[in-house]
């Protein structure tokens, strides 16, 4: 905490780079560009029979009790890689608890959903398949699915070539993790961090400069600006009920610690400028809005409109190229593949 306002502190006091180079060096001490070819997972190698499997598997929907929902359902890789909707819609239409956040570029955070919870990506997967407001399914009918459709025991056994018994939860997990690993979107951001001046317009420039100047890095920093750490919500003034609901403690589920009480992971600010709405809340719709809400927020200072305006200039320079995806044909299920459900599971 002393570390975060200290640097809010020391940000506040820089005059502002006279040349883009010189804004260039100041950005590259607290954000870096994306990298240029797929991350590795320590404990998961990704190979393109792991990324076509996981490929199929994000798109499918029979992953879902119902047979209607698939990862794609709220991660829209059309529309910003959420589903644009205050919370999410799962199994027999039960509203989420909380915004989808993007699957772009997550690969790259610290760990996954807004407390943390997941710690990458393999954890994540398994996460909405089993919760009960989203696909409402358990491991052992989706292996049951997946192992009666031949090609999908044949994408399995080349994805996993190691594995006698190579449909299971895990490598489902493991192959969507692969998959979502390529989910990287190159921005003009990046571009001026790697040396083109004029990726970057005046105004964006303007913006950047104040994004730092005002302390908005030290939480949104590094290569997602954000996505890499825990932080208070309302650190020096509560927004209202709307954007911070009482009963939504944040980590503090996940650790059961006191000091953990609606703190989230700093939201990563790739492409923010097409995933509204905004807040784990997603009840703010208007990205200047949003912005004007954090200062009052998290800064304890009053943002104003030119100031927003020239920060949302900026934030839209972080909206990168989608990678092109073919969509996937999937298997076509058997007599054996067990049928949808729209039982809801009991709380």
């Amino acid at each position: 905490m002393k570390r975060l306002l200290t640097t809010a502190l020391l940000t506040s006091a820089m005059a502002l780079p006279a040349s883009a180079s010189e804004l260039r060096q100041m950005a590259l001490d607290y954000f870096e560009p994306l990298p240029s070819t797929i991350p590795q997972m320590p404990d998961n190698r990704v190979t393109p029979e792991k990324i076509e499997l996981g490929k199929a598997l994000f798109f499918d929907p029979r992953l879902s009790a119902s047979g209607v929902f698939s990862c794609y359902s709220c991660h829209n890789l059309t529309t910003g890689g959420d589903d644009n909707m205050s919370t999410s819609v799962g199994h027999g239409w039960q509203k989420g608890p909380r915004n989808s956040p993007t699957v772009f570029n997550a690969v790259l955070n610290i760990a996954q959903f807004w407390d943390g919870r997941a710690e990458d990506l393999k954890a994540q997967a398994k996460g909405p398949i089993q919760a009960g407001v989203e696909m409402a399914n358990t491991p052992e009918n989706v292996v049951a699915t997946l192992n009666s459709m031949q090609q999908y025991r044949d994408w399995f056994a080349n994805a996993f070539p190691e594995d006698a018994d190579a449909v299971s939860f895990d490598n489902m997990a493991r192959a969507i993790e692969a998959f979502e690993a390529t989910l990287l979107t190159p921005a003009p951001f990046d571009a001026f961090l790697n040396g083109d001046d004029l990726a970057l317009s005046d105004e964006q420039k303007e913006g950047l400069t104040l994004f730092v100047d005002k302390g908005c890095v030290s939480c949104h920093n590094g290569v997602n600006l954000g996505g890499n750490g825990y932080y208070p919500f309302g650190l020096i003034e509560k927004p209202g009920a709307d954007i911070l609901p009482p009963d939504d403690k944040g980590r503090y589920a996940v650790t059961d610690t006191a000091a953990d009480q609606y703190v989230f992971r700093a939201s990563p600010l790739r492409n923010v400028g097409v995933t509204a709405p905004y807040f784990h809340s997603g009840n703010v719709w208007d990205l200047k809005v949003a912005v004007q809400v954090m200062g009052t927020a998290q800064l304890g200072e009053e943002v104003s409109d030119e100031e927003a305006d020239k920060i949302v200039a900026f934030l839209h320079s972080l909206t990168g190229t989608v990678p092109t995806i073919t969509l996937p044909v999937l298997p076509a299920e058997t007599a054996t593949t067990p049928r949808p459900t729209a039982e809801v599971m009991p709380n």
